[in-house]
């Protein structure tokens, strides 16, 4: 009577070890270093770039604990986060940032015989572990240079649609339209005032040319200011989403500054190049032969020049869909899919533009070394700028008219199909962006208010605990190595899934241990009943875990319906709180039952026992 099966030991043993293997990697404190990577995905780094950097960092007496090359990046960790940033500038002193992203990064210490398990560390959030700031600022005049030269675009073409004939020039944000006749002008401006209401206009005469003179106002470009930032906003969010980082940080800061901090990130190097890159796309058409210098434009396409119109049919703003992969020849191509209004005018253009060749044209803000200045200390410091890179990645013949999906190709490499794709994917930025600040950051909440809450856990467990031996004797004893094992579960589980632990999640935690201690006493509470109805005490345990089980079974899942619904409707610090809770529910079920039950059975199954301790 009361025999517990030993494949039910034998799942509590493998449990116990998943969770001692997948809890292990928090024990080892992360480095403080910093990484590299390319500017491009198909930029391979080695070790001459290894070598150069170390040199220089032991030159200026920075302390380097190791370094090395891992997954195409350099990993170099150093003794404390005093040094983090001594060594970014050291770094992209000797490096460049033509070709270069250098970030500031916490570094696993995870010993390689737990990595082959696949086990890392848990990650913690802002709150509790701090992590990646960025200060982001918004190039807000180049905003208003693309809207002014998409909106001269679609003008021009108006005009000519009207058939209203004459000469549009965007020159330092003033559209000037010359025309023959007075009437001409008057009608260009009626018709501006109607496309473009927010733009002032101004008439006058040069010689025999009538001039219309048309201007954005200030009100006017306060406004595409803010939509440019707003836009970013969105832009950076979804590019955060992407890239599957748990509880980011990114809001608004003054006029044209973002802040985003990203809490737990290993790869800060690659997540800097996604966040600041801008890469956006046009669709041009060829310029004829006999088009004016007004009206085309020349760019690089692999190892010649072309001419492309300065009209554009549509950029990467109108994207709402991209995909890597191989065309037909098994070379990286990415399908795009436009959205409506995106779609109608790709058929409106393409279908008068059949057997012309339409290209892509590629656009991004890169940085190069401008020179050199003399510092504060007396020593030479490198100065850099940003610019426009602007390459015809694509130029192919318009074999039949496209609509809002098509592919382009050309692409050089698959890395840079794959991340061109999620940065359409994402959202093309409104405006550029440059790193004004970078750094490591503490946990939100303040050292002392973390020891705080610790401490409040461990003195809430440590009641329990003598609660429970003082109240049940063994039978406690037991109930506190459950609930030990199920601490242990909790936090492996939550290190296998990636889950971000902030307070809340903590919070979580600790009303995780009072309900298992809960579904313990129920237990307990139904062993001494059957006692008192002098049943034996093989009996009693055997009728109380049963019977009890159907009234834990209840009560845990009306609450894991509630962690549910708070996980689906929360945002933020509430999702951690039901995670954690919907964890613990499920694993404080299997610890209070099958765990508890194995180790009274331990105690007092298979034998003749007289007397129970409880």
């Amino acid at each position: 009577m009361n025999r517990y099966p030993i494949w039910k030991y034998l799942i509590l043993v493998a449990a116990l070890a998943i969770g001692v293997i997948y809890s292990m990697p928090n024990l080892y404190e992360p480095d403080p270093a910093i990484q590299v990577s390319g500017e491009s995905s198909t930029l391979i780094l080695g070790d001459s770039e290894l070598t150069s950097v170390t040199e220089a960092l032991a030159a200026k007496d920075v302390s380097v604990i190791s370094a090395a090359v891992i997954n195409n990046k350099l990993m170099i960790r150093l003794n404390n986060r005093d040094q983090q940033l001594i060594a970014k500038r050291i770094t992209q002193d000797t490096l460049g940032l033509e070709n270069y992203v250098v970030a500031l990064n916490l570094a696993p210490t995870t010993p390689n015989w737990l990595r082959s398990f696949g086990a890392g560390p848990l990650k913690l959030g802002l709150d509790l572990s701090g992590g990646v700031h960025f200060l982001m600022e918004v190039d807000t005049a180049a905003a208003i240079d693309t809207r002014l030269r998409s909106s001269v675009s679609n003008y021009k073409t108006l005009l000519r649609k009207d058939k209203i004939r004459g000469t549009i020039q965007l020159e330092e944000g003033v559209v000037t339209g010359r025309f023959k006749t007075e009437e001409l002008r008057d009608d260009a401006s009626s018709l501006a005032f109607k496309e473009m209401p927010e733009m002032s206009r101004r008439k006058f005469t040069d010689g025999n040319v009538f001039v219309l003179e048309l201007k954005l106002g200030e009100q006017a470009i306060i406004n595409l200011e803010d939509e440019a930032v707003a836009q970013n906003l969105i832009t950076l969010r979804n590019r955060v989403n992407e890239l599957g980082v748990s509880e980011p940080l990114v809001q608004r800061q003054g006029r044209n500054r973002v802040v985003v901090e990203l809490p737990g990130v290993q790869d800060t190097a690659t997540a800097k190049r996604i966040l600041g890159k801008t890469a956006n796309l046009e669709f041009r058409l060829e310029a004829s032969v006999d088009a004016g210098s007004f009206n085309r434009e020349q760019f690089d396409y692999e190892d010649r020049s072309v001419q492309l119109e300065r009209d554009i049919i549509v950029t990467g703003e109108s994207v709402s869909g991209a995909r890597s992969g191989f065309d037909e020849n098994s070379q990286p191509q990415v399908s795009i899919d436009l959205d409506a209004d995106g779609g109608k005018m790709m058929h409106r253009v393409t279908r008068h533009a059949v057997k012309r060749k339409m290209g892509v044209l590629f656009i991004e803000r890169k940085t190069r070394k401008a020179g050199n200045v003399v510092n504060d200390d007396g020593e030479l410091e490198a100065v850099y700028e940003r610019y426009d890179q602007r390459r015809v990645i694509n130029l192919a013949t318009i074999q039949s008219p496209l609509g809002a999906s098509f592919r382009i190709t050309g692409i050089d490499s698959a890395a840079e199909a794959s991340e061109l794709a999620l940065l359409l994917r994402a959202g093309a930025l409104a405006a550029p962006m440059e790193f004004v600040e970078e750094r490591t950051i503490g946990p939100s909440l303040g050292a002392e208010n973390i020891a705080l809450g610790v401490k409040s856990v461990v003195i809430g467990l440590a009641l329990v605990v003598f609660f429970m031996v003082v109240f049940y004797k063994v039978f406690g004893i037991a109930a506190n190595l459950a609930l030990a094992m199920n601490l242990l579960l909790i936090i492996a589980i939550m290190s296998m899934l990636s889950a971000t632990l902030t307070l809340p999640g903590i919070a979580g935690i600790v009303l995780t241990v009072g309900m298992a201690v809960d579904a313990n006493v129920l237990i307990f509470s139904r062993v001494r009943e059957e006692l008192k109805n002098c049943l034996s005490p093989q009996m009693s345990i055997n009728t109380g875990f049963d019977r009890a089980f159907l009234t834990i079974l209840d009560a845990n899942i009306t609450t894991l319906i509630a962690a549910v619904i708070l996980y689906a409707v929360g945002t933020g610090p509430i999702k951690g709180f039901a995670i954690t809770l919907s964890i613990g529910i499920l694993t404080s079920m299997f610890t209070a039952i099958m765990g508890t039950r194995a180790l009274v059975n331990i105690a007092y199954g298979g034998r003749s026992v007289k007397k129970l301790l409880i």
